[in-house]
């Protein structure tokens, strides 16, 4: 049977915003946010350049903070006919929010979003991939299609179901008798899950913070580069078809090093028989229409 592998870019523009979203609530360093400036203009512009002489069209996800403090460099992305995605307002860590403070910023995103862009939004990525048990049945109240958060499958397309109840946490000061019972069953929605992997994302080996225990930055990116190869080439023998979400972020990929990995990368990518080069809101309408079969992923009984 021929192949056929989707690969998806997907660049988070965090630009300032995830650098604002300290989650304890204290200030910003102004040298961590002049990062984020650097990835709003530098990087933005490089990654724009790289994907043109690629001739690649990537999935752009937008904190609306990014939209409303770099409009010129955003309006960049979105002339160049790229997707654009939701990614919350300032990076806030959904799964730390009440359901209340949850649906004012998904319906704030999606007034900013189709203010810039004249349309109503597909798809969500979650900030740094927290969601909440209620986010799918947010997002399918709201009318978005597809979620890229989620890790239920590496390589496959699949209905997500909401977590909601479906696991009982393990809480010491109760009785273990409260808390020794198995998942629930989980009710798919009709939101598409394209999977999210941290094992295919520039920013945990290649970007250092030290405010970030999860960071590290001083990884060769040709280990990163072997990393993501191998995945692929496993993915590649075991399966006719596949998807292949690649995650960046300009401030990580517009640098140097990085962007070259990125460059030999993607010429290997395209070595390979059956590769193609997608959005995800592309993907979602291949999974939605049949064309790729995709997984089951449901748990419980």
């Amino acid at each position: 049977m021929p192949k056929r592998v989707l690969i998806a870019y997907c660049i988070d523009v965090d630009a300032c915003a995830n650098w604002l979203n300290t989650k304890t609530g204290s200030h910003a360093n102004a040298s961590d946010v002049s990062r984020g400036v650097f990835g709003a203009n530098v990087g933005t512009d490089r990654l724009l350049k790289f994907f043109d002489q690629q001739g690649i069209k990537a999935t752009w996800f937008m904190p609306s903070h990014s939209i409303l403090s770099f409009p010129t460099q955003m309006a960049k992305v979105r002339d160049a006919g790229h997707e654009i995605g939701l990614h919350g307002y300032t990076h806030e860590y959904v799964s730390h929010l009440t359901e209340a403070q949850e649906r004012k910023v998904m319906a704030k995103s999606i007034e900013v979003y189709k203010e810039f862009t004249g349309k109503h939004p597909r798809g969500w990525a979650a900030p740094a991939w927290e969601v909440s048990p209620r986010s799918m049945s947010i997002l399918e109240e709201f009318g978005l299609e597809y979620d890229h958060s989620m890790m239920h499958h590496d390589c496959q397309p699949y209905y997500v179901a909401d977590m909601g109840d479906t696991v009982i946490h393990t809480d010491y000061s109760k009785d273990p008798d409260e808390w020794m019972v198995p998942m629930k069953e989980q009710v798919p929605t009709k939101i598409v899950e394209l999977p999210a992997s941290w094992f295919i994302d520039d920013w945990p080996p290649m970007q250092f913070s030290h405010r970030s225990p999860s960071s590290n930055g001083f990884v060769n990116p040709e280990d990163v580069e072997r990393q993501w190869r191998d995945q692929f080439s496993f993915f590649y023998r075991e399966y006719d078809t596949f998807i292949f979400p690649i995650s960046g972020h300009p401030q990580v990929s517009g640098r140097s090093n990085v962007l070259l990995m990125q460059e030999r990368f993607i010429e290997w990518l395209k070595t390979h028989e059956g590769v193609e080069f997608m959005t995800l809101e592309q993907i979602c309408d291949e999974y939605k229409s049949g064309k790729i079969a995709g997984a089951s992923v449901t748990a419980g009984v």
